[in-house]
């Protein structure tokens, strides 16, 4: 069946269509529609897979049931009305260069019924901002057995199933399978590190809530398993050497130097012969672009899917299709990498490119983006958080730990809200989330 075209009326206005609504995606169309939608100079579009949004560095903490999803997620055609843009619901899954239109799949409910039908955007100015999701490298059973959390919905079935977990094991009278109750996490990078830490915590309150007999010191192991000789391979040794002293007092068991070969029903095969018996695998190892941006219609893309860019964010062989984020392979001076996968340095692509769309729209010459890293912190749960911070506060880097570290982490999520809601909204959201946590059970319960 052809596609539909999108039915908007007519206009003059340059139309700017953004793909995908990750941190960087929806602070762009914000601001945007702050400026030139409000202003009525642009027509601004934001095509979204999802319904709502999550922050996605509080992945882990959802996953871990520490942070209820539903009450900190944020509703994109609520925001698309508040702040002067269009929302429409549907994956990207194809694109023409020559008629400059966006092609999108049909979106489908639970049964598999049509909800919204193939369709198709004009665009001027495209921005492309699909964020990046676990590569799991075909490692033989990691999709059937391990959760990936890249979704607030991988995050909502990982914690069911830890719930479900707990709840047989406390009901059943036969002894403990050797799997039961144990958790790995394979890849100890950010999102693995945060979400042992976090686990041991939740897992503690969740058998405080009537589930008497299950013991969280005898019965329940955190494990994280690294090809790399160290945890947080790509920050420095120092925060390395800091987070696995924290998760050595929390008892959480760290397999650095060993490959996983395979993911069964009961645990993870190693490279070396080892087997961890694990009840729940989640793989947090490696990181990709989206596959519907290999070869995008003859856009330049890396071995990983990112979409290969100039300084000015604009893609190698087509000027009015901008990338930013994670799929983005942004070049970064003085570092062969380029610009990393980070929230910060989706962040700070977005504020650029509301100017540099602003430039283009009026025919101005564009700058080139220079990305500034800010450090890096690690959250350990209610434990403690450690990391570095850059920039302005010392030469080099500095190390911090304990509460100040972790009132900056605090700090960053409040930084995301502030683009998306500005002061004073942030401020009230921000208070009456303090309040209801004395009022609710400190982990979600089901």
């Amino acid at each position: 069946m052809d596609a539909q075209t999108d039915a908007s009326p007519a206009s003059s206005l340059p139309r700017i269509v953004i793909v995908g609504g990750g941190a960087g995606g929806l602070e762009l169309a914000t601001r945007l529609g702050n400026t030139l939608g409000r202003r009525g100079h642009a027509d601004i579009t934001l095509v979204e897979r999802g319904r709502s949004h999550l922050w996605k560095p509080l992945l882990h903490q959802a996953a871990a049931g520490t942070l209820d999803i539903d009450d900190n997620e944020l509703n994109y055609l609520a925001q698309s009305t508040w702040h002067h843009f269009k929302y429409r619901l549907g994956a990207m899954d194809g694109l023409d260069r020559a008629r400059k239109q966006v092609l999108v799949a049909p979106t489908l409910d639970e049964d598999g019924r049509e909800i919204v039908p193939r369709r198709s955007f004009g665009y001027d100015i495209l921005v492309l901002a699909l964020g990046s999701q676990n590569n799991d490298f075909g490692t033989p059973g990691a999709a059937e057995y391990a959760i990936a959390l890249d979704s607030p919905e991988d995050a909502r079935r990982f914690h069911k199933r830890l719930v479900n977990a707990c709840i047989a094991a406390n009901t059943q009278t036969d002894p403990l399978r050797p799997e039961q109750l144990k958790v790995v996490a394979i890849g100890a990078g950010a999102t693995g590190v945060e979400l042992v830490a976090e686990l041991h915590n939740s897992t503690r309150a969740l058998a405080a809530y009537g589930l008497d007999r299950i013991d969280p010191e005898r019965d329940m192991r955190l494990s994280l398993v690294e090809a790399a000789p160290r945890i947080l391979p790509a920050l420095s040794e120092r925060v390395s050497t800091a987070a696995t002293a924290e998760l050595a007092k929390l008892g959480v068991q760290i397999h650095t130097g060993k490959r996983v070969t395979a993911v069964t029903a009961t645990g993870v095969q190693t490279a070396d012969g080892d087997f961890l018996p694990a009840e729940l695998v989640v793989w947090a190892a490696g990181v990709k672009a989206p596959d519907v941006l290999r070869d995008l219609d003859g856009l330049e893309s890396n071995r990983i899917n990112q979409l290969v860019v100039r300084p000015t964010l604009q893609t190698t062989r087509d000027d009015a299709i901008f990338a930013l984020g994670d799929c983005a392979a942004c070049p970064w001076k003085g570092h062969p990498g380029g610009v990393p996968p980070r929230a910060q340095a989706a962040h700070q692509q977005a504020s650029f490119l509301v100017r540099q769309i602003q430039r283009r729209c009026t025919s101005k010459p564009l700058h080139a983006f220079h990305y500034r890293d800010f450090g890096s912190l690690v959250s350990l749960g209610e434990h403690s958080t450690v990391g570095s911070l850059m920039g302005g506060l010392a030469k080099g880097s500095l190390f911090i730990e304990g509460h100040f570290a972790r009132f900056i982490y605090w700090l960053l999520y409040r930084k995301h809200l502030h683009a998306l809601h500005g002061f004073w909204k942030t401020a009230f959201l921000t208070l009456a989330r303090l309040i209801s946590r004395t009022t609710e059970p400190r982990i979600k319960l089901h």
